[in-house]
């Protein structure tokens, strides 16, 4: 029988939304129509569960999954014995500490001796005392903002992406305590056949970000010029450089990360490039 490796994948949200477009752009086919809960590839050796998020990181734990795609801050509450197999870049936040916006706040030590409510009491357990803070901490779940205005808590612990619900909610945020982005995680014993397909797996996840982060770049310039201008755009080991119809010119190609064009755009047009296109890369493969 061949092997089949299972995921677990946030069934709903904006994770959700992040991780299947990821799976997608791997080339891995599947049908996740609304209020299913298990979907196998027609092409790819891989099945996928559709869970809470914050349940995947016990599944994968257990070995009910192979491999889960999670957020970080969700892997450390839950405090699970899993493998971290790759930052994905995606479903970026932040978890923070937050005061009714009328407070004056100057340092952590404001919430000496208060309360806070929060839907991760171990991280936030974890960073109070290393900061020898002894506050009293609720665990709720959900509507975490309205804590304070309801007489609960004092102040809050949650997750804030653009900070728009603190404010709504009359809070302010005032102490950044973790930082989170959606990681990819593996049980710890899976064997030698499911590495295997993890391996593949890891190979298109790879390719498809190499080709996020870069772009292909095309322009003329003078041969007189060349050496300057394949100083400034290296590529991934040397541009290619192919002669135009009209004497003297070439057309340079190459791979480079987009940050690293922008640095250097005003530097290749005062060395005569011309003609400048850049173009986005669907998959990179090195």
């Amino acid at each position: 029988m061949n092997s089949i490796i299972r995921i677990a994948v946030q069934k709903s949200g904006r994770l959700s939304d992040d991780s299947l477009s990821l799976i997608k752009e791997c080339g891995i086919k599947f049908y996740n129509g609304t209020g299913k809960l298990k979907s196998t590839s027609t092409n790819f050796p891989i099945e996928f569960l559709f869970l809470r998020d914050d349940d995947i990181p016990g599944y994968v734990s257990d070995g009910v999954a192979d491999l889960g795609i999670v957020g970080e801050n969700e892997l450390v509450e839950k405090d699970r014995e899993v493998g971290i197999l790759k930052r994905l870049g995606f479903s970026k936040c932040r978890l923070s500490l937050a005061i009714p916006k009328g407070e004056h706040y100057e340092n952590v030590s404001y919430f000496e001796g208060k309360s806070l409510a929060t839907s991760y009491p171990k991280i936030l357990g974890d960073y109070l005392r290393s900061k020898n803070i002894n506050a009293e901490i609720h665990e709720i779940s959900g509507s975490v903002e309205i804590a304070p205005s309801i007489g609960l808590a004092e102040g809050i612990c949650d997750i804030v992406s653009s900070g728009s619900t603190l404010m709504m909610n009359g809070l302010k945020e005032v102490e950044e305590i973790f930082k989170s982005e959606a990681v990819l995680i593996a049980n710890k014993f899976l064997s030698e056949e499911k590495l295997a397909i993890v391996d593949k797996l890891l190979f298109r996840i790879n390719a498809v970000q190499k080709g996020k982060s870069n772009k292909y770049v095309l322009l003329n310039a003078p041969n007189e010029s060349l050496e300057k201008i394949i100083s400034l755009i290296p590529g991934m080991r040397s541009p290619t450089i192919l002669p135009l119809a009209q004497e003297g010119w070439s057309s340079v190609h190459s791979v480079l990360s987009e940050d690293q064009f922008w640095e250097n755009i005003e530097e290749l047009r005062a060395a005569g490039a011309e003609g400048i296109l850049v173009v986005p890369i669907e998959k990179m493969v090195i």
